[in-house]
């Protein structure tokens, strides 16, 4: 219970699987930003998951000089926490660094993504970054999702993909004596001497970070190499074609759900970004976008203040 004359301090997190972002807020003002390795327990395990938190939020409480203890409420969204054990071990590192008394949320990192965009309304955010996913809110509140499913079988158009696909394209151009400059720069960046290096090490269990080549392939693609510009277009595609499923799944009017974007892929590329609106804008005409990114740690302090303001 929150004494009567405190302040009240808010702590948002958005665990994702490369960096975790955190912002740390009164009840109307954002007092420090602050980030950390991934967090994402699926992907990064529980112990790297615990010392990036760990790492976060004691940055941040240094930052804006407050002590974790002092925390009222916590929101953190993160992938996978749609499943319990997920959300109760996430829960469980939080509890370490908090009062008793903290309230702590756990949710799916789609959840504070659509509160950032849409508040409690309707709408598509498309979410490329480390992985990828779409989902949808009807006006009813249902929820639609696309793809999504993990690197292994899924996350169409994310930068794991992309970087996977450079790889490929890379033994695609050496089989048909090609030439792409994705090649010299993946074997430098990775610090291997030859293909057969590489083909050991993408090969390899557990696989490398293929996300960490997204960074080379924007790179070659600005330099005009036509595979690493090929690879971003279709990204573009796949992550059109997934927000078209979840278009047609929460609305029988399309047009009148807006669409956002979030996700280092959407920030960083405009190829990326430029083919998954021509596509969708080809597909449905009168469909609004929002111009500006989405920010989906800013969704988590907004849950973050409004579940405590429910249990103050």
């Amino acid at each position: 219970m929150l004494e009567l004359g405190a302040m009240a301090f808010y702590l948002g997190i958005d665990g994702g699987g490369t960096k975790t972002r955190c912002v740390l807020g009164d009840e109307h003002n954002v007092l420090a930003d602050a980030a950390a390795g991934g967090s994402n327990v699926v992907r990064r395990g529980e112990a790297k998951a615990r010392e990036s938190l760990h790492e976060a939020v004691h940055r941040i409480c240094q930052m804006a000089q407050v002590s974790p203890q002092q925390i009222h409420a916590v929101s953190m969204g993160a992938s996978g926490a749609g499943r319990p054990e997920i959300a109760a071990k996430v829960c469980s590192i939080l509890r370490e660094l908090t009062s008793a008394q903290t309230l702590i949320e756990v949710v799916g990192d789609h959840v504070i993504a659509l509160q950032a965009a849409f508040g409690a309304g309707p709408g598509v955010i498309a979410i490329s970054g480390t992985g990828s996913v779409v989902f949808g809110r009807d006006p009813a509140g249902s929820i639609a999702r696309a793809g999504g499913w993990g690197f292994a079988i899924s996350d169409e158009g994310s930068g794991q993909w992309i970087g996977r696909h450079a790889v490929s394209a890379v033994f695609r151009a050496h089989d048909r004596a090609g030439k792409t400059s994705l090649t010299p720069l993946i074997l430098e960046a990775w610090k291997l001497t030859d293909l057969d290096a590489l083909v050991q090490l993408a090969n390899s269990t557990p696989p490398p970070e293929f996300q960490r080549l997204f960074p080379i392939v924007l790179h070659a693609a600005r330099e005009g190499d036509s595979i690493a510009r090929e690879l971003l277009s279709r990204a573009g595609i796949e992550m059109a074609a997934l927000a078209t499923v979840a278009l047609r799944r929460i609305a029988p009017d399309p047009p009148h759900v807006p669409v956002a974007t979030t996700g280092s892929v959407f920030r960083q590329s405009a190829e990326v970004c430029r083919i998954f609106y021509n596509q969708l804008k080809t597909d449905f005409p009168q469909i609004a976008f929002h111009e500006d990114f989405v920010d989906p740690v800013m969704g988590a302090l907004e849950l973050a203040r409004a579940s405590g303001k429910y249990k103050a």
